[in-house]
């Protein structure tokens, strides 16, 4: 998601293959093997004393995150089916952060091939792990590692999303800190083929080939498939907000087992003016989820906070506390995490919150974590924020006229388009490394392919909570 406190990743890694430091193995349906590729002292190997943490019994940095690593690997292993290992080059490098957004991780798959002994389509790009398992044999030169991994090794430091650091136990209690089998259950599945090789930003296929994934990539605009587009139609298609779905039977016949009724916000009343409207959102990990009946109430303002106006990082000042009491407060992003807005606004009496966004975009969902949360939480798109604070003034004391209904449909799957498909990352603009490679940040649960690791991920890629391995079988898994 991104935000305040951005848990990004990117899918595709470009590092060059450099020697074993140290290898890990984790066995089951589908070995999986993990070259430690750190040097001394660094990521993997890093000495620093730590304390074992859920389950992890790791006694130095180093140590834990590997086993953090095996661990996720043997989930990995146990799902997957593979006569051939699968190899991972891993290491911690530096990534790119800010003090408030951070890239977690990279990773993608080192070679694609195609046109090998029982490739199921003709001229069509797979994924290295992927080939292997189809073909039955160890494309390529023998043992090269078909995946490159990259973590961040700054992570939580000061000016790297500051003070959120990876979580290294085995349990899934993060808190507010970034939970790591799920960062890397997320980078190994873009390694085994949770991606595409053609270019989202010119539309070209990779050396005149497609990839597999483009093959049940359909703009829902234009019912076309990307094979069946020109490059041009291609790259129109992957800045299309909702506009590209992906057609695989697997994931298509799961998604009512596994998604959400989708949420409604609507906007209306006597003041609303050019502000009524159903509303583009994306919704939180923290506080209940927009349900049946709905959350209907007042909208109000937060201003002239002593942190700025309308951020609602500090306890709510009087005035704003008489204005958002019993009413759905509307605050701005920025600053501090979404989690700690809600609990301020809630705090003061609020039965809602409304986040309107401060860069321009598609609507994305907020990462957090805080379960004292009763109240439910979405986020709106900049140009949307904008109508509705024209219309809202700067009422502080006084009923706005303007009402929010935060509830769900009642057809329809969240992150789904009309014919209940599932929809594929594609913000405009472009994002790189993000864009096509994810589902839509509107599925709901969260899913542990969406562009960011949130803080409701099970450590299940797969039925009922996940469809992350049905999409894989959609390709050949």
């Amino acid at each position: 998601m991104k935000q305040n406190k951005n848990f990004r990743l990117a899918g595709l890694a470009g590092a060059a293959l450099l020697a074993c430091a140290a290898v890990g193995n984790a066995q089951a349906a589908a070995t999986i093997v993990i070259n430690n590729i750190n040097a001394a002292g660094i990521g993997f190997n890093d000495t620093t004393p730590a304390t074992p943490v859920g389950g992890n019994s790791g006694t130095t940095l180093g140590q834990q995150r590997l086993i953090a690593f095996t661990y996720a690997a043997n989930i990995w292993g146990a799902t997957l089916t593979s006569s051939q290992p699968i190899i991972i080059n891993a290491q911690f490098s530096a990534l790119s952060c800010t003090a408030t957004s951070a890239t977690l991780g990279s990773a993608g798959a080192t070679s694609i091939f195609r046109n090998f002994a029982n490739a199921p389509r003709a001229d069509t790009w797979y994924s290295y792990a992927l080939a292997n398992k189809l073909s039955g044999t160890y494309l390529g030169t023998a043992n090269a590692p078909q995946i490159n991994a990259n973590f961040n090794v700054n992570l939580g430091q000061p000016g790297c999303l500051t003070n959120s650091f990876f979580y290294l136990g085995l349990d899934a209690n993060h808190g507010s800190n970034v939970d790591f089998v799920a960062t890397l259950l997320h980078e190994m599945g873009h390694g085994v083929g949770f991606q595409t090789f053609t270019s989202g930003t010119t539309g070209n296929y990779n050396g005149g080939f497609p990839s597999v994934w483009d093959h049940y990539l359909l703009d829902n605009t234009t019912n076309k498939t990307w094979v069946q587009m020109t490059a041009a139609e291609r790259a129109a298609s992957a800045i299309k907000p909702a506009g590209l779905s992906w057609t695989g039977p697997n994931v298509t016949a799961a998604v009512p087992n596994v998604l959400s009724r989708p949420g409604e916000v609507k906007v209306y009343g006597s003041n609303a003016g050019a502000a009524a409207g159903t509303y583009q959102y994306g919704d939180a990990s923290f506080g209940p989820p927009l349900r049946s009946p709905a959350v209907v109430g007042n909208v109000m303002p937060v201003v002239d906070q002593a942190d700025g106006s309308g951020l609602a990082c500090d306890a709510l000042s009087a005035a704003n506390t008489t204005a958002v009491r019993g009413s759905i407060a509307l605050v701005s992003r920025g600053v501090c995490g979404f989690a700690i807005k809600a609990k301020n606004v809630q705090n003061a009496g609020a039965i809602g919150m409304i986040v309107a966004d401060n860069a321009p975009g598609d609507a994305a969902g907020m990462s957090g974590t805080d379960d004292t949360i009763t109240i439910p939480s979405v986020r709106i798109t900049q140009a949307a924020g904008v109508t509705l604070k024209a219309a809202l003034g700067k009422r502080t004391r006084t009923v706005s006229g303007v009402t929010a209904s935060l509830g769900v449909t009642t057809t329809g799957f969240a992150g789904t388009d009309a014919q209940n498909r599932i929809t594929m990352y594609t913000p405009n603009p472009f994002v790189s490394g993000s864009s096509v490679s994810h589902y839509n940040t509107t599925a709901t649960p969260n899913q542990l392919m969406e562009p960011s690791i949130n803080g409701d991920l099970t450590h299940s890629p797969t039925l009922p909570r996940d469809l992350t391995f049905e999409l894989l079988k959609d390709i050949g898994w």
